[in-house]
This record gives structure tokens, sequence and C-alpha cells, in this order.
């Protein structure tokens, strides 16, 4: 990681990603997206990953090579994980942007779990601190410590709330009970997500990390087939922890070390009531301590070095030269 590079491009942040020559535009919290016409792939679709940082239903900061590390992150793991299950990608076109198939997402998130952790209301520590043994379809046994090693990964499915609500725990024969999803589906899902979570975790562990779990994102193409979509076993998606130092931490009823990246989350809400007061300026040196985070945890994560983007062409700007083939 180097600090002086970092420093010197941090002007380099993309906020939006507005293209008009592009069509069928969606703006979501991080990427935006547009729809292409119909090719002999099928539809297409653009994601385009900004640096834009959302917390408390709300654009906190933008974050310097945020977007970059998340694209490249992913693309590491669906070039790891091609033989395990196929997934949506089509083109890199650019270090921000991936051009992928255009897939009817399935109406259920996949989290795969390793260990017992997790903070949202929805995980299994809280759960299991909440008294209950029982969730997801599964029984977890008494005696289980914080963030131990589960007896063998687990899934814990949830269903996609809509905007404003809140994801429910789902146990496999709710979701056969509901038609979120047919027997077969479940069946093919659960094995993807098992396989590229234990490919996840052989590869994190030769990094000197621990893969405690992650989120997959699946959908239909055309022809029915499930494919991996959005992103996989980025820093956003998935709980990484340093191989280390854990033993010695979780004796001691300590949080294993991670990639801390929730130093603006913690300062915001630290100074105001973020769901509805405004929220105070944020200290440049806080968001390069982000960056910073951001790129350590690309390069430990791969293995690989961070590309650092040309200080002289704005993000935006190259984006759209890249882009240029794909204009209608």
């Amino acid at each position: 990681m180097d600090r002086d590079l970092l420093t010197a491009r941090a002007h380099q942040v993309l906020r939006d990603a507005a293209i008009p020559e592009l069509p069928n535009r969606h703006s979501g919290k991080v990427r935006e997206s547009y729809d292409l016409p119909d090719g002999p792939l099928g539809g297409r679709r653009i994601l385009i990953a900004t640096d834009r940082l959302s917390a408390f239903d709300r654009i906190l900061a933008a974050i310097p090579f945020k977007g970059q590390v998340l694209t490249q992150t992913a693309r590491h793991w669906f070039e790891a994980t091609a033989d395990i299950c196929p997934n949506h990608v089509l083109d890199y076109p650019d270090p921000n942007v991936v051009v992928g198939r255009r897939l009817d997402i399935l109406p259920v998130e996949i989290v795969v779990r390793g260990y017992l952790a997790g903070t949202t209301g929805t995980s299994i520590l809280t759960l299991y601190k909440a008294g209950r043994r029982q969730m997801y379809g599964l029984t977890l046994p008494d005696g289980l410590k914080p963030n131990q090693a589960l007896p063998q990964p687990v899934i814990t499915p949830t269903s996609k709330a809509e905007a404003g609500g809140h994801d429910e725990p789902l146990s496999p024969a709710e979701i056969l009970e509901r038609g979120l999803l047919t027997a077969a589906q479940w069946e093919r899902l659960s094995a993807y997500a098992l396989a590229l979570f234990a490919r996840g975790q052989q590869r994190a562990a030769e990094r000197g990390l621990i893969l405690a779990d992650t989120k997959y994102e699946f959908g239909t193409d055309a022809e029915g087939g499930i494919l991996l979509a959005d992103e996989i076993h980025t820093p956003d998606s998935s709980r990484y922890w340093l191989a280390e130092s854990y033993e010695s931490r979780l004796a001691a009823g300590e949080r294993p070390e991670s990639f801390d990246k929730d130093f603006v989350r913690s300062w915001v809400a630290e100074r105001c009531d973020p769901y509805r007061d405004p929220v105070p300026e944020i200290p440049e040196a806080l968001i390069l301590a982000t960056a910073e985070v951001y790129v350590r945890a690309f390069e430990q994560i791969t293995g690989e070095a961070f590309a650092w983007p040309d200080a002289e062409v704005p993000i935006l700007e190259r984006i759209r030269a890249n882009l240029a083939p794909y204009f209608v």
C-alpha cells in the first residue's frame, strides 16, 4: 500500500456516473447501471461502481478508489470460481465497470456463514444471544462463543425487503412454501453457495485471512439457468478476519481483527442521529484512512498490487472513453 500515491490521487473520486449516451439509467446507492438493447447473448447491463459510501439509508461520502476496489476484487473472485458456478460477467471495459448478462434476480438473498458472528438483527450471533437455537431451518448447539467456528458452514437465507422494509430470516421450507424458489432451484443454489464459500475460505487462508461469512446474489438467464450476479467476496459483501491473531483474540473474548472500514459510519453516528439530522462535514483524513483500508484489503485478499489510476485523467472521463463502443 503506497500512501504517497493514495494521497496524490485522492482527488480522483467518482461520485456519480451519469453518461447520457447510454440508455435506461438506474442509480442505486453505490452503483449506476444501464440496460443495453438485447444482443446475440440476450440482454446486457452495464454496472459502474462509484465511490459512494452508503449507510443509514443515505450517502455519507465518496471514498477514493472504493469503486475500483470492489469491481476488481469481484473480478478476481469471479475468475477464480468460474469452474464452480457460471456468472453474469461478459466484459470489463474499465477498472470500475463490468458488463454482464441482464438477469432476473432471485428473490432470496443467500448468506453463508462459517462462524457465529454478525451484528444485524438477522445475524445468527444476534439471534443466538437472544436465546434462539433454531433459526433458518437449522439447530445450533448450546455453548458456542461469539465468533467461534460453526461445526460446518451454514446457509442463512433471507427475504429481499422492499425499500424501507427489513429482510426476514427464511428456512428452506418457507422458501418453497412461499414459492420464492422451486425445489430444483434451491438445491442448485445451495450447492453453488457452499462450493463458492469453500473456495473462498481456502483461498483466503492462503492469504492469511479467514472468510467468516459472505452474501451471494443469484439470478436466472433467459434459459432459466442460475448465474452468480452482483459481486463476490468483496470487502463490502464479506467479513474477513486476520488469521494470525484470531485464536488469541477469541480466547480473550475480543472481536477478531478485520478490515475495519467503518471509520466514517462510526464518526457520523457519534455526532448526530444519522437517520434524521444533517451530516457534519467529514474530515478528509478520515476519508483517506477509509480509502487506505479498501486498497489494503484488495491487495491482501487478491495478492495483487492495486493499479493506481492515472492522476491526470478524471475517472468519469476515462469511463466514458472506455464505454464509447456501447453508446447507442
